[in-house]
């Protein structure tokens, strides 16, 4: 009966270092297939938005395409058109690409 016990407590305590091993490959699993691309793509976006000038090409998250005439710490001043009256003040993040003017002269 005592044989019985042990063989029993031994099977319990294996099975659950097989389940944190597989917890922890599961997390391991998440962060390198969700969580580090997100925090990489993050950070080259915040890259993009500190790199901002006057003169710059941008694309809004609305899909405005526009030129950068004045950047403050968190907004920007954008003009949209061949019309020069139409000039929009919005955040930073609400830029989705830039397109820097040596760029355009390349392509």
């Amino acid at each position: 009966m005592g044989i019985l016990l042990t063989d029993t407590a031994a099977s319990s305590g294996m099975s659950t270092i097989v389940l944190v091993v597989v917890y922890i490959a599961i997390f391991g699993f998440l962060y390198f297939v969700m969580i580090r691309p997100q925090r990489k793509e993050q950070k080259q976006k915040a890259q993009l938005l500190s790199q901002l000038a006057i003169g710059d090409s941008v694309r809004t998250t609305g899909g405005f395409i526009g030129t950068i005439i004045d950047v403050q710490d968190d907004m920007v001043i954008v003009e949209f058109g061949n019309n020069k009256n139409c000039r929009i003040p919005m955040v930073k993040e609400a830029i989705v690409e830039v397109e820097k003017p040596e760029d355009a002269v390349e392509k």
